[in-house]
């Protein structure tokens, strides 16, 4: 095995201790184990010497940041998503790419289920509405509607999209998708293949699960939401750009979709006074879905699994696809 003492690491964000202790303990780490971000100047100094960078998925990894960074062999995301990296530069540089699919999959499905259920039976609603004293008053909140029977519409039917299915199933939802190329293990998934319009046009409940890529930014825009049912609800845990938050804003105003639940925005953290927020068939929350302490660990590790693998040359154990020999 390589001596990895030799290979300097730096962080660009604070990490979880699990992976701080691992990573520690096998190579020369420069760590920001605090709240905030690294101070610029002393993370650029990091940057000259560091042969790895574990990513907080905090930074923009351009050709400007690689410029900064020449000894690099290997960045590792902790985050699925890699929108902030460009993987063609990092490839030209022969610097491999991880991230975290997969370890997640549970924690984001559960989110996303949550949402259409809150969607469908308006919990958050309820709970605004008990607080501000008008149940007290005897106010009513009016009715919510049933999950059984309705169509869900997946957007991206990767490894969160399947994992969503079975929960929809157990409330006895039809599934219909959409994605690049049509899955050949439909039957298996429970799950039909439509195209975006007829998905738009059919779905009761859509939720979004795709990647942010050039054919996906503003997917979401007002051609969209004229398509879907007036009764349709959106919910989003991917990516914010995929939406057009000033469509959305119109679309929820005048009644064109019945509610949103958005576990990602645009722009992202939403400001506290975004016109989104002052709509009441709307929820927000903080991008928090795999926000546990079981999943962040396990993305936190995989991380540095992905870095020492790099580092001794191996293969990396979830490289990103844009660098599949095969892609």
């Amino acid at each position: 095995m390589t001596d990895l003492k030799k290979y300097t690491v730096a962080a660009s964000g604070k990490m979880r201790q699990v992976a701080y202790d691992k990573l520690n303990n096998a190579v020369n780490l420069l760590a920001w184990q605090q709240s905030g971000q690294v101070p610029q100047k002393q993370f650029d100094e990091w940057l000259s010497k560091a042969d790895a960078l574990y990513s907080a998925a905090n930074i923009k990894i351009d050709e400007n940041m690689l410029n900064k960074a020449p000894r690099l062999k290997v960045i590792a995301q902790a985050a699925v998503g890699y929108d902030n990296i460009d993987v063609a530069a990092c490839t030209a540089r022969g610097i491999a790419v991880g991230h975290t699919p997969g370890v997640l999959d549970d924690a984001v499905a559960d989110l996303a289920y949550g949402l259409i259920i809150d969607s469908a039976r308006h919990l958050v609603r309820g709970s605004r509405h008990v607080r501000s004293g008008r149940w007290g008053e005897r106010k009513g909140l009016g009715l919510s509607c049933d999950l059984a029977r309705k169509t869900l519409g997946i957007i991206g039917m990767g490894n969160i999209g399947s994992a969503l299915i079975p929960r929809a199933k157990a409330s006895k939802m039809k599934i219909i998708y959409h994605n690049r190329h049509q899955r050949t293990d439909d039957s298996k998934l429970g799950a039909e293949y439509v195209s975006f319009e007829i998905l738009l046009e059919q779905a009761d409940f859509i939720v979004i699960t795709a990647t942010l890529n050039p054919s996906t930014k503003g997917m979401f825009d007002s051609k969209a939401f004229k398509r879907m049912k007036k009764t349709a609800s959106l919910i989003n845990i991917a990516r914010g750009a995929i939406v057009d938050s000033e469509a959305l804003y119109n679309a929820l105003v005048t009644g064109e979709i019945a509610y949103a639940a958005l576990d990602v925005t645009d722009p992202e953290p939403l400001p506290g006074d975004h016109k989104l927020l002052t709509l009441d068939n709307i929820t927000v929350t903080p991008h928090m879905a795999s926000a546990t302490v079981e999943t962040r660990d396990a993305m936190a590790l995989l991380t540095v699994n992905n870095i020492l693998a790099g580092l001794e040359d191996l293969p990396l154990p979830a490289q990103v696809p844009d660098q599949w020999v095969d892609a």
